[in-house]
């Protein structure tokens, strides 16, 4: 049986089985609907809160709840049977707490009894996808923005940073900007992604000011410099020139939201603006890449690498994991 990889963000959760240079098999939304106990309750007050989070800006928050998604994702979905469980590769968030890592590692030997667990860093996945080892990945999901250096495979921690800035935050923004240009349509953020179906209406500068905050984070109220200036910042930290060139050479955009339409253009406008002696260069992707690579990079590079770390035994067992507890997640998946 083929390992699953699992990216687990908070917007989307992209899983299937490791099938190299195919999307993922399987992407649904993370948000879940809560379900009362007693079905045949009615009361409008009960379900006011209808809607649960188990991922919340790239953390998991709620480990029930996550229980829940992966029971449904791993055997109603993609077809896993109780006692036939195999291998999982998962895609860790940049800066993901040791504990919660262990976390992981814990569910899912002792709840799914898994044959065998890997995980690796999406920063790392992404660069790996455009033929990288060494790199800056810039991921702007729903709910934050990494910028990772990657030096030979390996994220280098003081010279990255995480961000609680993302997709979700353009979301509420769009919303509001709407509503300003629009004060006679009642609507609320969560009705944004059905708009087309409730009301036609002319958007204009708001789909500038989106976007625009990404490099101007002042429009949402953070005081936080733009992307590309946390780039060079990040970057600076590292004490070597020709480090700092071979990272900012090899850029790479990934995530929901680096997706929107001339946001790579601006960001390479931007950059070629700025002072600095080195410039950072966009990579693009391969060819023979499939499309939309940015949103399924971590994802396709997980199934790659599945590839290689289960038959080459380089994974945590079960006999590793009952040996060493969870723990053993941070010796055996750097």
């Amino acid at each position: 049986m083929e390992a699953i990889v699992i990216d687990a963000g908070s917007k989307l959760v992209k899983a299937g089985f490791s099938v190299p240079h195919d999307p993922p098999s399987l992407v649904i939304p993370t948000q879940m609907k809560r379900v009362p106990k007693d079905e045949s309750t009615t009361n409008a007050s009960l379900l006011k809160d209808a809607t649960i989070d188990p991922v919340v800006r790239g953390f998991t928050e709620d480990w029930d709840a996550m229980e829940d998604l992966l029971c449904h994702v791993l055997y109603n979905r993609l077809g896993w049977t109780v006692g036939n469980e195999g291998n999982i590769l998962f895609a860790d968030p940049l800066a993901t707490p040791k504990a919660l890592r262990e976390q992981v590692v814990q569910l899912l030997f002792e709840k799914f009894n898994i044959s065998g667990f890997y995980a690796s860093d999406q920063a790392v996945l992404s660069l790996y996808a455009v033929g990288r080892i060494s790199g800056c990945a810039i991921d702007i999901g729903h709910g934050k923005m990494d910028i990772a250096s990657v030096i030979e495979g390996a994220v280098h921690h003081i010279s990255s940073k995480r961000f609680e800035l993302g997709g979700l935050d353009l979301t509420n923004l769009f919303g509001q900007e709407l509503r300003k240009s629009n004060p006679l349509v009642n609507f609320c953020v969560s009705d944004i992604e059905k708009l087309k179906e409730l009301y036609v209406i002319k958007i204009g500068k708001e789909r500038y000011t989106v976007g625009k905050a990404l490099f101007q984070p002042s429009i949402l109220g953070l005081e936080l410099h733009g992307v590309v200036e946390q780039l060079f910042h990040c970057v600076s930290t590292i004490s070597f020139k020709n480090q700092r060139r071979q990272l900012l050479e090899n850029t790479i955009l990934s995530g929901g939201s680096a997706s929107i339409k001339g946001f790579e253009n601006r960001f390479q406008k931007e950059a070629n603006l700025s002072s600095s002696a080195i410039r950072p260069h966009l990579v693009k992707q391969p060819e023979y890449m499939l499309d939309n690579l940015e949103k399924y990079s971590a994802w396709t590079r997980g199934a790659i690498l599945a590839k290689v770390v289960f038959p080459q035994s380089q994974h945590v067992t079960k006999a590793d994991y009952h040996e060493s507890g969870p723990s053993i997640v941070h010796h055996k998946c750097f």
